[in-house]
């Protein structure tokens, strides 16, 4: 059995059916020759009962009237009788007391022949097979009757020799006839078995050269020779053909106006139509449709990652893939090496961290939690590190791929140095242009101390000169005061110089409370000589949020200036007197902490609340605004992931609801 599941297909449909063919002739040969023969043995040994019977008839009545010449030329006739001369061997005569009357051997005849077959009286007839000499014989002795006497017994001998050659042609005969329908069966199983074998050898041969990656391989070996072309296919020059595949059958391209007759195209197309024929052809049609289709798809796709290589490469935002698994650094674009100054080689293998240990590992972070197999991140304004330890601020998004069969992610990164360079200028500008404003509120808030501490001076100088003593306790509250008012000034100093100092983009963990106090000590005193008041109730104990210091504080400066020339605008316009004042609360809501900015100004209508943001947008008078004081307060908010929530009524005043999520421990 092993043996013969090692034969080929086609060896296999020969051999089965030559075995069964062989089967089949030998059981019919064999009960063929055991029906023929036996039917001819039977039919010759009735021949010879008949003839027996014909001369016991007939000579019966020689017997009797012993006309024995009469009775000799009765039996040589029946012997030589047409083809019984072949047939019979002898024919003899016995009286009813065994003496022969007549015989037709030319030889003497045999004496124990007469006794070699004797018929008793009960039985009609005797056949026994005689040997007597040279050759044998089937001897056949049926008695003669008169009536109830027995008068005589004739002996017929049929040949055995004649009987065998018979039985021997007819053997020949028939076993010819059984050889010549296998031999025709040999053929037609030979013919059979290759006609089936073939066409599966050859999609063997082509299954095997797929599976070698060999897709170039001719297909119109399977199309045994009906025209089947594919430089014919429409999609060989071109595979954005829309019937390319039966996915796209049914794509419709309104651009194209000879998409209806693509499509009809594409339904007589003979490149997918099966031919008729049995389960063979049908496998071979269907295979060289799969193949055609593989190619196709092959095809498509070595273009499409020919045109995503060339765009990976020629992109002009570096582009790195990072393994999920471990996330280290598999492959970068040339971008990479132009912004970090790493080589491609020292990139490769290394941990996504070396460019930017604490960025980077909160976009890890958040990549796991919120990225997923299906979910893109954007990670703005992050810090990364060059190879020479230079900082570079890069926006960067990440999305889940599958590379080289391993979950990874493709990250984009842009380079936004220049812009946060720019955007620090930019709010550098507007504090310069803030301080401007400041310059005379400042002068005065500075020159109040300086007052105090003149006149204490002036006192002390006065005291001295008309030679008087001070007493102990008033010089000692006099010295108290000037220290309070140098005090008093030098945080009016340090408040101007650090709310004038460039900002940097690094982030801290700050109570919101400590630069809305740099601010106000700032603007209280310059606010209260215009009659505006603040009410300010701070929480204390509030959560630590991110961000900076300094940027926050233009921020709270930008929203308390538009509350202030809200009020004036109000003031100008109303031409009566009303309560004026800016509300500053903070509170910490849910896992935010809040600051609201409330004012009793002109309020904000709902047209200009959806433009309030929007860079040099602005409701004030030519030369009295720029229209970038909130818009760089909207940027510098959501660069700390806060938002701007406003609620205003016209001419009842405007609140601004500043929120920041608070930071984390592992912040």
């Amino acid at each position: 059995m092993e043996s013969f599941s090692n034969l080929s297909l086609k060896n296999k449909f020969f051999f089965s059916t030559l075995g069964v063919i062989l089967m089949l002739s030998a059981v019919i040969a064999l009960l063929a020759r055991g029906i023929l023969v036996s039917s001819l043995t039977t039919e010759l040994e009735m021949r010879g009962v008949a003839i027996a019977h014909s001369i016991a008839e007939r000579g019966a009545g020689f017997i009797l009237d012993k006309k024995y010449p009469q009775l000799l030329s009765l039996v040589f006739d029946e012997a030589t009788l047409g083809e019984r001369k072949e047939l019979i061997t002898y024919i003899f005569v016995l009286g009813k007391d065994g003496n022969v009357l007549c015989h037709t051997l030319t030889t003497p005849f045999p004496a124990k022949l007469a006794e070699a077959n004797i018929v008793t009286e009960h039985e009609s007839k005797s056949v026994r097979l005689i040997d007597f000499g040279k050759s044998s014989a089937y001897d056949i002795a049926v008695p003669i009757k008169e009536g109830l006497y027995r008068v005589g017994t004739v002996h017929v001998g049929l040949s055995k020799v004649h009987i065998d050659e018979l039985v021997s042609t007819l053997r020949i005969t028939f076993l010819g006839f059984i050889s010549g329908v296998v031999i025709i069966i040999f053929i037609i199983s030979h013919m059979l078995a290759k006609y089936i074998a073939s066409p599966v050898a050859k999609l063997t041969r082509v299954s095997d050269e797929l599976s070698r990656g060999n897709f170039d391989i001719g297909l119109d070996m399977l199309s045994s020779g009906n025209g089947w072309d594919a430089s014919q296919c429409p999609v060989y020059q071109n595979t954005d053909f829309p019937c390319w595949h039966f996915d796209q059958a049914l794509f419709v391209n309104s651009n194209d106006p000879d998409n209806k007759h693509n499509l009809q195209h594409c339904k007589n197309c003979h490149f997918y139509i099966k031919r008729q024929g049995d389960e063979v052809v049908q496998l071979a049609d269907s295979f060289k449709n799969m193949v055609w289709s593989i190619k196709l798809y092959r095809r498509r796709l070595r273009e499409s990652e020919e045109k995503y290589k060339s765009m990976f490469d020629s992109g002009p935002d570096p582009i790195l893939v990072v393994s999920c698994s471990d996330f280290t650094i598999l492959d970068t674009n040339p971008r990479v090496s132009e912004l970090y100054g790493y080589l491609k080689e020292e990139l490769i293998g290394e941990e996504f961290l070396r460019l930017g240990p604490e960025s980077n590992l909160e976009c890890i972070k958040a990549f796991e939690e919120y990225g997923g197999p299906a979910g893109c991140i954007y990670y703005p304004k992050i810090l990364h590190l060059k190879k020479n330890g230079n900082p570079v601020y890069v926006n960067m998004h990440a999305c889940p791929i599958s590379y080289k069969s391993s979950p990874s992610m493709i990250v984009a990164i842009t380079d936004i140095t220049e812009i946060i360079e720019k955007d620090a200028q930019l709010v550098q500008a507007a504090k310069m242009k803030s301080l401007g404003e400041m310059s005379a509120g400042m002068a005065h808030e500075v020159n109040q101390p300086l007052n105090a501490i003149k006149m204490g001076s002036e006192f002390l100088a006065l005291m001295a000169e008309l030679g008087r003593d001070i007493p102990a306790t008033q010089l000692s509250e006099v010295a108290r005061e000037v220290s309070t008012q140098v005090d008093r000034a030098a945080e009016i100093i340090n408040a101007l110089r650090a709310f004038g100092r460039k900002a940097d983009f690094k982030t801290d963990k700050l109570d919101i409370n400590n630069p809305l106090r740099s601010v106000l000590t700032l603007v209280t005193r310059q606010f209260e000589l215009q009659n505006i008041i603040f009410k300010v109730d701070l929480a204390s104990n509030l959560p630590l949020i991110i961000a900076q210091d300094n940027r926050l504080q233009q921020v709270f400066f930008n929203l308390i200036n538009n509350g202030r020339d809200a009020i004036s605008e109000k003031r100008d316009s109303l031409d009566t007197k009303c309560e004026e004042y800016i509300k500053i609360k903070t509170y910490k809501k849910n896992s935010e902490v809040c600051l609201r900015i409330s004012d009793t100004g002109v309020g904000i209508t709902e047209e200009v609340k959806n433009k309030i943001f929007e860079p040099f947008f602005s409701t004030k008078e030519v030369g009295y605004g720029m229209g970038l004081g909130l818009a760089i307060t909207y940027g510098i908010v959501r660069d700390y992931k806060g938002r701007i929530d406003i609620e205003s009524e016209a001419d009842k005043g405007a609140t601004f609801i500043i929120s920041f999520p608070v930071a984390g421990d592992e912040d």
